[in-house]
């Protein structure tokens, strides 16, 4: 029995791993979750899961989720980041998925690693904004990170057995997301509406609007880099339209292995969870002959410029990955409201990663510092 604990369980990628945990009870238990503030949601799954230990994001939720359970429920309930913190190093789980969105999640993914838990990570902002602290500590304590992003769970999958001095390049899929077949003039006045109907993956908001501007891609660049440890040289991404061919890797006898499978973030999670073997799972099987035909095209960095600024700002390191992670999160909160444009987006994250003053190799409280200058000045920014 793998015991869990599961940030961010009411999220797309947390109601996932809970589907996971309901088809395999005699294998995976969830012991401790957290949330943010949708507490309805979180009070159903607390009462069909049973876990020790719940976090929310504040007192007041964590009040609310107390008078929701009633008597008979009777999980331990903490709050805030110590609440968070609490949950990532639970004296009873062994498996940390850390599934919250954001660079949130920087600090109990490091908790969850010195305190020797395996991490499934669906977090990519944690390795955007301080991948070299994350790797740094894994490898020190000999924690396993295992990737649970389709594109990494893919590489993961298409590595083993072979070695790592015989990869020429590994080759990220993307969608082109859901404005792929739109030129870049007609990006103007597009709709928060038009922006969250992703044609392939249904995802929350934030990374739905990352997957349309490929900031998303340029995070799974930099995430990559850091969970392969392969120079940016050897990373590309390539446009393909369905999501049926995960990522890709090639060796340098020019062979290619490549994962495929439905769009369903099911697979990589129970991948990550049941690691290193195999379990069956409740969802439809690949047809290839439905597919009837899969198609790619060469990506555009002048179509997407913050995937060509991702690629610039993981080359140059230091703190401003993590302010490229924090102005986008500001900038797409910021449109997700109403108040910029899409494009916009772009605009922003550019400016703020072009006035930053970089710091080389830094602690984690100087990306905390730089995160929390580049989302002010994201906010006062156009």
């Amino acid at each position: 029995m793998k015991k869990i604990a599961l940030l961010g369980s009411t999220g797309s990628i947390g109601k996932s791993t809970l589907e996971v945990v309901a088809q395999h009870p005699d294998a995976f238990q969830v012991v401790a979750m957290a949330a943010g503030t949708n507490v309805g949601l979180l009070a159903e799954q607390v009462k069909q899961y049973r876990p020790e230990l719940v976090s929310v994001g504040t007192a007041e939720a964590a009040a609310e989720l107390q008078d929701l359970l009633g008597a008979e429920q009777k999980p331990q309930i903490v709050y805030g980041e110590e609440g968070l913190l609490a949950v990532a190093t639970h004296a009873n789980a062994s498996f940390v998925m850390t599934a919250i969105v954001g660079s949130v999640g920087v600090a109990p993914t490091l908790a969850a690693i010195e305190a020797g838990k395996t991490i499934g990570l669906a977090n990519k902002e944690t390795l955007v904004s301080a991948g070299h602290l994350v790797m740094k500590a894994a490898k020190e304590k000999g924690v396993a990170i295992i990737p649970v992003d389709s594109e990494h769970s893919a590489i993961f999958q298409c590595l083993q057995g072979e070695r790592r001095e015989d990869v020429a390049r590994i080759i990220l899929t993307a969608s082109g997301g859901s404005f792929r077949h739109l030129r870049r003039e007609e990006l103007t006045g597009v709709t928060v509406a038009d922006a969250l109907k992703h044609p392939n993956w249904s995802m929350g908001a934030k990374i739905t609007i990352d997957s349309a501007t490929m900031m998303n891609k340029g995070f799974e660049v930099i995430e990559a880099h850091w969970l392969f440890d392969l120079p940016y040289e050897q990373i590309e991404c390539v446009l393909h339209y369905e999501s049926i061919i995960h990522s890709m890797v090639e060796y340098k006898d020019r062979a290619v292995l490549a994962q495929l499978g439905t769009p369903d973030m099911k697979v990589p999670i129970q991948y990550a969870l049941s690691y290193p073997h195999r379990m069956p799972l409740a969802t439809p099987p690949l047809d290839l002959i439905k597919c009837g035909a899969l198609h790619f095209a060469r990506m555009d960095f002048e179509r997407y410029p913050l995937l060509r600024l991702a690629y610039a700002c993981g080359k140059q390191g230091g703190t401003l990955p993590a302010v490229l992670n924090a102005a986008n999160e500001v900038a797409v909160a910021r449109f997700l409201r109403g108040e910029i444009g899409f494009l916009d987006i772009e605009r922003i994250v550019e400016r703020v990663c072009d006035t930053h003053a970089v710091i080389a190799d830094p602690s984690l409280e100087a990306i905390q510092a730089a995160d929390a200058w580049a989302r002010q000045e994201a906010l006062s920014a156009w």
